[in-house]
């Protein structure tokens, strides 16, 4: 019942290059670690429903789900995030690209964009 987002970005040698392969530095949203080194990534689940029918069961399931990259310079983020976008393209649906933006108070950089991951059950 969830979109398989960590194990897909987990074997791609691209975003492992750049997030750590043991452990990935890809967290759902609120469980990185605190002091997690940068960059890293988390992904939240926004929506989704099944694919319903009138005579049967669902045989694929929808999930919107959101995705920030957390970085220490624009730069490095702007790379996780197109490694990441590069990867997802081939599973998933990008469907808004949300924006950059820097916390005032951690001077960290958030680049953040939306997927819809149909799966097959």
């Amino acid at each position: 019942m969830f979109a398989p987002i960590f194990e897909k970005i987990a074997a791609d040698p691209a975003s492992t290059a750049l997030l750590g392969a043991a452990p990935t530095r890809l967290f759902p949203a609120g469980e990185a670690p605190e002091g997690v080194a940068y960059p890293y990534a988390t992904w939240t689940q926004i929506g989704g429903s099944p694919e319903n029918y009138i005579s049967n069961r669902p045989d694929i399931d929808s999930y919107a789900i959101q995705v920030d990259v957390w970085a220490n310079t624009l730069a490095s983020g702007r790379n996780v995030a197109t490694a990441l976008r590069d990867v997802i393209e081939t599973h998933a649906h990008i469907t808004r690209w949300r924006g950059e933006s820097r916390d005032p108070e951690t001077g960290s950089y958030r680049i953040s964009f939306d997927a819809d991951w149909y799966v097959h059950r």
